[in-house]
């Protein structure tokens, strides 16, 4: 499709073709109207690869309706999911024993993907790593999240529980967002271990949000600038809001309000 304003460069380290392997952004969906997601994709479909169907909400809806919006994601060749909050809720109500079903039906409404977590939920490294295969054993990819919203973890255990969820299986790797973040600040250190221990390209770094004690829209946008300045235009981001999709594709390109952060 033609392009505008050609004459201003554009920094070649952005993957701008889908399906990318770099650079992928992970849309929130929080229970956006099929007729507001049609018209929202009309402009970001191109910069959006991930979409999360997030916490619980899938259970909210009427069949049909999912069924319409997850094909919607497909037609623009972005893959939804199930957040993996709503697993966890399966497994603190039903046990262990209540995931074969809720598999089988992510399968049968369509999902490729689902995301396992144990950030409210305590999971045991037995049953993570089962629940890893189970879901593999179905075709479903694997999002595997390391981190908590409550506590604050070493770098060291990150890597460690990163690297244990791909040895099951796990296709990527999302990092809690509240796990980046201390005392309102890109905690540097963590992330400089996260890098030293983990293949960055299977990395998805999700961002915190305000639904974290203490957390402003400042200290999340002032950590996607910070990813994107250290990592490049090419860094895996999650959990952006959709108002924010066209702002943070604006970022990795230095069009946004931080400026020319990258050499063209």
């Amino acid at each position: 499709m033609a392009e505008v304003f050609t004459m201003v460069p554009l920094p070649a380290g952005r993957s701008r073709t889908k399906p990318r392997r770099q650079g992928l952004t992970m849309m929130m969906d929080w229970g956006m109207p099929i007729e507001s997601q049609a018209s929202l994709l009309g402009l970001v479909a191109p910069h959006v690869d991930l979409a999360k169907i997030v916490v619980g909400t899938a259970r909210l809806y009427e069949e049909s309706y999912l069924r319409r919006k997850l094909a919607t994601y497909r037609d623009h060749d972005i893959a939804p999911f199930i957040g993996g909050q709503f697993l966890e809720y399966v497994i603190r109500k039903q046990g262990v024993g209540g995931v074969d079903a809720f598999l089988d039906e992510a399968c049968r409404l369509g999902f490729g993907a689902i995301e396992v977590s144990d950030n409210i939920v305590p999971i045991s490294e037995e049953n993570r790593r089962k629940i890893i295969k189970m879901a593999l054993s179905r075709g479903l990819e694997v999002h595997a999240e390391v981190g908590s919203k409550h506590d604050a973890s070493t770098a060291e255990a990150l890597v460690a529980q990163a690297t244990r969820d791909f040895d099951a299986g796990a296709n990527v790797i999302l990092v809690e967002g509240a796990e980046l973040l201390r005392n309102r600040q890109p905690d540097q250190a963590l992330i400089a271990g996260l890098k030293e221990g983990l293949d960055l390209s299977r990395v998805i770094f999700e961002l915190s949000g305000p639904w974290i004690p203490g957390t402003h829209h400042t200290d999340v946008y002032a950590l996607k600038v910070f990813l994107v300045k250290t990592f490049g235009p090419d860094v895996n981001l999650a959990n952006i809001l959709p108002d924010a999709v066209w702002e943070t594709e604006a970022l990795r390109m230095g069009l946004s309000a931080p400026g020319p952060i990258h050499d063209v």
